[in-house]
């Protein structure tokens, strides 16, 4: 294999990743080395911003459906019917579905924050019919994780979580570039095709900024269909 310049070697890193190696050396050379000076002029690159892949409602009944087991197709419900990260999703415990509120409790989610994400009728009779066969087949404990692995004692694993999603995705025969950030994608977008407010959605996301939401308005395509196209006020002569 051939060497590669450090130009070509920069050129062919993704830019979260030549913007993570900047953070570092510059914590280096200004905290470490007390030479900030070194790397005053070192900026980080541009990320380009794409549009997200989203599926359509059917498509999220299909790919739940063709998840492998009941945990699996729980875990997919809760993505998209709340929209967490997956991560946040594997580290829900029993004790943070509140019945009576109708919320579930995101803790210590991106940027170590506390919220609440909503907690649909539907969603709660799954997650009820799923503690009701986890805890008959043993393998949910007491005050335990909401989603346990293996070893009950540890929570299932974003790895796995994803491969069940991937294998839920080719199962269904959806030709999407299908990931759990899919459905967490496809849960805002449904939201705003819905007319919910895009700064109630941005809570329910976690997002700081409303912009970050605002790109969903760009793939809501219920929304796209409705807007009038000014060549219909056009009559030919």
């Amino acid at each position: 294999m051939p060497r590669l310049s450090q130009g070509e070697f920069a050129r062919r890193l993704p830019p979260v990743s030549l913007n993570a190696a900047i953070t570092g050396l510059k914590f280096f050379f200004a905290i470490t080395a007390d030479q900030a000076g070194l790397m005053a002029r070192m900026q980080p690159v541009r990320v380009p911003r794409t549009l997200p892949v989203v599926l359509s409602r059917e498509e999220v009944s299909r790919l739940i459906v063709a998840a492998g087991n009941l945990k699996h197709q729980t875990a997919l419900s809760v993505a998209y019917g709340a929209g967490p990260r997956a991560s946040e999703v594997i580290s829900l415990k029993v004790s943070d579905i509140d019945s009576q509120r109708m919320t579930l409790r995101i803790e210590q989610g991106k940027g170590h924050k506390d919220r609440y994400a909503m907690l649909p009728p539907v969603l709660l009779e799954r997650l009820r019919m799923w503690w009701r066969v986890a805890r008959a087949q043993g393998k949910m404990l007491d005050g335990g994780w909401l989603f346990p692995g293996m070893n009950p004692i540890e929570p299932l694993t974003t790895r796995q979580l994803n491969r069940a999603i991937h294998a839920a995705a080719e199962a269904a025969r959806i030709d999407k570039r299908v990931s759990m950030h899919t459905l967490r994608h496809s849960f805002a977008t449904h939201l705003l095709e819905q007319k919910v407010d895009i700064r109630v959605i941005q809570i329910l996301l976690g997002y700081k900024k409303l912009e970050t939401t605002a790109l969903y308005a760009q793939v809501a395509t219920d929304i796209l269909r409705e807007v009038v196209s000014p060549l219909e006020a056009v009559r030919p002569a």
